[in-house]
């Protein structure tokens, strides 16, 4: 273990546990499992390859690229697993009892009124955008780390991978779809009647369903989205994750980023994507697992290959941007 950074060993523990969960825990609703074991494998012994070439010479550029983002590569792969893998151990989808949650916390459907409160197009589309701004802002700030400073991009790598981790992990136990349900967007789902009815109304709105954001939107979901992953809203809490860098390295954005990130947390409930529990839980997990992920990462040493340290980069918990 030699080469291995805070973010590897998070890796490759994460790739290991959700492969031993498959491999002892199967059972019919896990499609190909063997294969999926096989990934699994596959995944630890390449990732262990690829540290262990790197830090031991000075490979060629894309092996050095593919060194420090390859936990990037994996995030589609593992989240769209655990759309797979997420009824080992609850065989139904847990939405039911967050509905009921949400009912007696608000006496209604927060998720489903909102929407159609402020059904204009101009309203939902600045909400849509906000849910959308999401991939930009982890794509944005790990970029502007990574031409500011190697050592800040990998801190800020590590600490959303982790969280990502935590986050994927925890929609394996606790599976639920979110508001979706009440509109029948998930083939061969449905709610018990009495929670259907809980809903007063069938349809999105004609204006909001005009949109580009929401057409966006709806794509993505259409192709990408994994069953039974709201419960925490990982949107939330990798959002905040990136406001967390922006106050700590790229302080002239920090506030707008704010700004956007409040509005992203808002229009999860919006978008009918989140129940306003998925929210409050993504905002928990967090304020748990930033500090904690944070502390790891410094604890585990100095995340820096060989190239950096010629360069004379330190890594220091004090370390801050202009």
């Amino acid at each position: 273990m030699k080469f291995y950074t805070f973010v590897d060993y998070a890796t490759q523990a994460y790739a290991l546990f959700v492969g031993l969960l498959v491999l002892l825990f199967h059972n019919g609703t896990v499609p190909h499992w063997p294969a999926i074991v096989a990934i699994h494998t596959g995944i630890l012994l390449t990732v262990h390859s690829l540290i262990h070439w790197h830090g031991r010479g000075s490979p060629p550029a894309p092996v050095r690229f593919v060194r420090h983002f390859y936990p990037v590569l994996l995030y589609t792969w593992f989240f769209f697993e655990t759309g797979l893998l997420n009824r080992m151990f609850a065989l139904e989808y847990l939405d039911p009892m967050v509905i009921r949650w949400e009912q007696a916390l608000f006496g209604c459907q927060p998720s489903v009124l909102f929407m159609e409160k402020f059904p204009s197009v101009f309203v939902s589309e600045i909400f849509y955008a906000a849910y959308f701004s999401y991939y930009i802002m982890i794509a944005g700030v790990g970029i502007a780390l990574l031409v500011r400073s190697k050592t800040q991009f990998f801190h800020y790598i590590s600490v959303v991978s982790f969280l990502f981790y935590i986050c994927y992990t925890v929609y394996l136990f606790l599976p639920v779809i979110g508001p979706r349900v009440f509109f029948r967007e998930i083939a061969g789902y449905d709610l018990p009647e009495d929670l259907q009815l809980l809903s007063p109304v069938e349809h999105y709105p004609d204006s909001v369903k005009a949109g580009p954001f929401f057409q966006i939107m709806a794509l993505i979901y259409r192709h990408f989205e994994a069953p039974g992953a709201a419960l925490p809203s990982s949107h939330v809490a990798v959002a905040i994750c990136t406001v967390f860098f922006s106050f700590r390295y790229l302080r002239k954005i920090r506030f707008l980023h704010l700004a956007i990130a409040t509005l992203l947390c808002l229009s999860t409930v919006y978008c009918r994507y989140h129940y306003v529990v998925d929210v409050l839980a993504g905002m928990i997990t967090a304020a748990l697992v930033i500090p904690f992920g944070n502390w790891l990462y410094f604890k585990f040493g100095e995340p820096l290959n060989r190239e950096t340290k010629s360069k004379g980069e330190t890594v220091t918990a004090a370390s801050s941007g202009a």
